[in-house]
């Protein structure tokens, strides 16, 4: 059995939210079609505490794309976004969660963000993603969602190092950019880590 990881279709990182993803709205379709196509499908959601130190408003005279160093490791600030329990941290209205079998939480710590679906940024906390695959005996993941620079780009890195044959649906997300070519640079460092890159019309 394959599954297929749909990543943080949240309303904060679609168009007119507090982190927009250029063009997010776009994979929800795509989402949306190829669950139909998997047996199991899981998704993922950013979900921190108001508190959390990733945000810019949480450090005075910092703002959005400011680096710190948080809890021993460097962290880009970002605006307040999915936090627990608000509108924002909902998954979008038109996002289909009917087969969705299991959310995973991510960026719950206080101190410490979570780009991948896998662990935190320093691999101190895992969200349960991993022993939920090996428990059934799944060696074959899709990833799609939001964003392909971030997000999505570090689960695919853990995802490889874990051993998991990981395929990415490219046509199914969406990146940031905060840093011109970033998106180049996510689909080659995937890539090198012997990530299958396609199409959903490839499956």
């Amino acid at each position: 059995m394959n599954a297929l990881i749909i990543v943080d279709l949240q309303n904060d990182f679609l168009p007119g939210g507090a982190l927009p993803v250029p063009r997010g709205d776009e994979v929800i379709p795509v989402a949306n079609k190829l669950q139909q196509r998997f047996e199991l499908v899981l998704t993922t959601q950013d979900w921190h505490p108001p508190e959390h130190g990733s945000f810019a408003a949480n450090h005075p005279g910092k703002k959005p794309g400011d680096r710190i160093m948080l809890d021993g490791i460097e962290q880009i600030l970002w605006p307040v976004h999915c936090v627990q329990n608000t509108h924002g941290a909902e998954f979008a209205t038109s996002f289909d969660t009917s087969r969705i079998a299991h959310v995973f939480h991510k960026g719950v710590e206080r101190n410490i963000d979570s780009y991948s679906t896998f662990f935190d940024n320093a691999h101190r906390r895992d969200t349960g993603l991993a022993d939920y695959l090996k428990e059934r005996s799944i060696k074959d993941i899709y990833l799609m969602g939001l964003a392909l620079d971030y997000c999505v780009k570090y689960s695919t890195l853990d995802a490889r190092q874990l051993g998991l044959n990981t395929h990415v649906i490219v046509d199914g997300c969406r990146g940031i950019e905060l840093e011109r070519g970033d998106i180049h640079r996510a689909l080659d460092e995937m890539r090198d880590v012997g990530a299958v890159l396609l199409r959903s019309g490839d499956l």
